[in-house]
């Protein structure tokens, strides 16, 4: 009970400016006395009180100038660093500079003798080590009365150069109750069996996991500087391997001058992913998208929203924000509030597959510049609900790229998707029917002189969009599992939102029109391994995998059409554009207006089949749809 009372008090102390002068001043006086004792022994120093005076007066007056031009009083003590004890070693370095020299001066020009120069010498010394070390103990004594070690979980860092070296700084101040360091892990031979911050360095070796369990370590905390050695080394793997649980630091850009306990967060599977992201031309991008009028079809969605987020940020002249969710919508329109008042946006609830709708929205903001991507994109609902992703999927789309020629548009980029390439299920035709009439409409709008350049980018599986596999490990695993996994060989392409958004903006800057660009997305990930390091990442040790069997329509592994033969370069080193049979459009046009007439009747045989006949590749997997491709 005392002792907490102590704490409280203390803690919640602090002492003011002149207090901390006032110490300031005693100790200059205090060192006057001990350089006036070293050099004229302790026996004799009265023996020079002619001059002792003068010296301590002078030299209180000489310090104190200093110590208001240099501020070294304005700190508080328990939070002193290197800053403030270099402040202090300027402060007095100056004064008794002042000091030595005018006593030069006056007692071998005038003989005036101030003060000896060798007692002021000594003088600063002493006084310099005095100040240092009352910061450095009452920083130590305050850091120990405010630690609590109960709740503490003793932890290695992962990088022992400065990103990490700031870490452990954190913890001496803001992050002592919840970690204590117990070592450094360093990939450097120069560095290991180093001491830094009176702690080990150690090698990223065979030893290691001995080391930790020696040390009753159960936490490594990554450097932001090491995050990337993570992602090509299996470093993740053995610590998880033996339940050593993973945390990240911020970079210290993103500290606000002191790193917060909630900015050390569990490393994310997303983070784990062996992916280099994709660059693209920020400046060039942002020359196209300034100023300018931008709409965004399904903008509360996954791939919307961050479009939007990231549009925003190239000061467009105006956003059109369009989705048919309303909730979803709502919190677009909060987060515009709070994030981006000055930017002129409106949010609006509409159907893509309403005509006079969009036409009315068109006519009345003249978009110049189109993301489209609003569609229905789950596909075991696609295979139950044929005829909605024709009505949506391919009706809305052409309903949009019609209304984009008519109001004189600039780009219409549109978002499809790798399951479009050889489709095996209705989601994947009705996003290769759009790719087909969007791509059709922009060879003729070319040859007949017209502005408006159509886009397409196919992507593979987004990490964290709404409904994906992550988020529902996530969940599953909460629960205790089991996770279900669809098939043990099951394979797909991943990539983060904030990457796919970049490949749209991009491909708006880069696109001529007509275009379907994909990207090199790296190596395929194994779902089953993916589900396996979420569970280890989680700390769990009792969730099973369970494997469920292939949904309709599912492939085993999904086509980006990513090889040679079937692209072409362009200046960016991982973006491509597809090689694909190219369509008549008027032919195509009769073909999707006979399959969107079709979809109203609600056959789904009928609706599908009418999709084979315009997809040829179209093959069913898994699917009731299989029986048409027997025929």
């Amino acid at each position: 009970m005392k002792k907490n009372v102590i704490h409280r008090y203390l803690s919640s102390r602090v002492l003011p400016i002149w207090t901390i002068l006032l110490i300031d001043v005693l100790i200059i006086v205090l060192s006057c006395l001990m350089a006036y004792a070293l050099r004229y022994d302790f026996r004799s120093i009265f023996l020079e009180t002619s001059t002792i005076d003068r010296t301590i007066i002078w030299t209180i007056l000489a310090n104190l100038i200093c110590f208001r031009i240099f501020k070294t009083y304005s700190n508080v003590l328990r939070f002193s660093s290197f800053v403030d004890i270099m402040r202090i070693f300027v402060s007095l370095s100056a004064a008794f500079t002042l000091l030595i020299v005018g006593s030069f001066i006056l007692e071998n020009f005038f003989s005036v003798v101030v003060a000896p120069i060798s007692v002021l010498f000594m003088g600063y010394i002493i006084s310099f080590a005095i100040m240092a070390c009352s910061r450095i103990v009452v920083k130590m004594i305050f850091e120990r009365i405010n630690f609590d070690g109960s709740h503490s979980a003793n932890v290695f860092i992962y990088g022992a150069k400065e990103a990490g070296v700031n870490i452990a700084k954190a913890m001496r101040v803001s992050l002592s109750n919840h970690y204590r360091l117990r070592g450094f892990i360093a990939d450097e031979p120069e560095l290991v069996g180093k001491i830094m911050m009176g702690v080990k360095v150690y090698a990223n070796d065979g030893n290691l996991l001995d080391e930790l369990a020696e040390r009753d370590v159960q936490t490594i905390i990554i450097s932001p500087a090491k995050m990337g050695d993570l992602k090509d080394s299996d470093f993740a793997d053995r610590m998880l391997a033996h339940n050593i649980k993973l945390l990240s630091a911020p970079p210290i850009s993103e500290w606000n001058g002191q790193l917060n306990p909630t900015q050390i967060k569990e490393i994310q599977i997303e983070d784990l992913l062996q992916r280099d992201p994709i660059q693209i031309d920020i400046r060039k991008v942002a020359s196209h998208l300034e100023g300018k009028r931008v709409m965004i079809t399904g903008a509360a969605g996954s791939i919307g929203s961050e479009i939007m987020r990231q549009v925003a940020s190239f000061n467009p002249y105006k956003l059109i924000l369009v989705d048919q969710a309303e909730t979803p919508l709502h919190d677009i329109r909060l987060e515009l509030q709070d994030r981006w008042r000055d930017i002129d946006a409106v949010t609006i609830i509409a159907d893509i597959s309403n005509p006079s709708r969009m036409e009315s929205i068109f006519r009345q903001f003249q978009p110049q510049y189109i993301f489209h991507a609003a569609a229905y994109k789950h596909v075991p609902m696609m295979e139950d609900n044929v005829s909605e992703s024709i009505q949506i999927n391919v009706f809305g789309t052409r309903t949009l790229a019609d209304l984009a020629v008519k109001y004189g548009a600039e780009k219409f980029v549109m978002i499809s998707t790798d399951k479009a390439v050889n489709p095996t299920n209705v989601m994947g035709c009705s996003k290769r029917i759009c790719e087909i009439y969007v791509q059709s409409l922009a060879k003729k709008i070319m040859r007949e002189g017209g502005k408006t350049q159509f886009i397409t980018t196919r992507f593979g599986n987004v990490l964290g969009s709404n409904g994906s596999v992550i988020p529902r490990f996530r969940d599953q695993i909460q629960r205790g599992g089991p996770v279900t996994v669809t098939h043990p060989e099951i394979i797909r392409y991943f990539m983060t939102i904030p990457e796919a958004c970049r490949l749209v903006l991009e491909a708006g800057s880069m696109g001529n029109g007509g275009e379907i660009y994909i990207f090199d997305m790296g190596k395929p990930v194994k779902i089953v391994d993916l589900a396996k390091r979420m569970i280890s990442l989680s700390g769990r040790t009792d969730v099973k995998i369970e494997f469920t069997g292939l949904r309709h329509g599912e492939k085993l592994y999904e086509e980006l059409l990513n090889v040679k033969e079937l692209t072409k370069p362009t200046y960016h080193e991982k973006i491509m554009i597809a090689t694909v049979r190219e369509y008549d459009y008027d032919e195509i046009k009769e073909r999707i207006q006979h399959l969107i007439d079709i979809s109203y009747s609600y056959d789904q045989m009928q609706i599908v089949a009418a999709m084979k006949a315009i997809v040829p590749e179209f093959i069913s997997k898994n699917s009731c749809f299989e029986a048409l491709d027997k025929k």
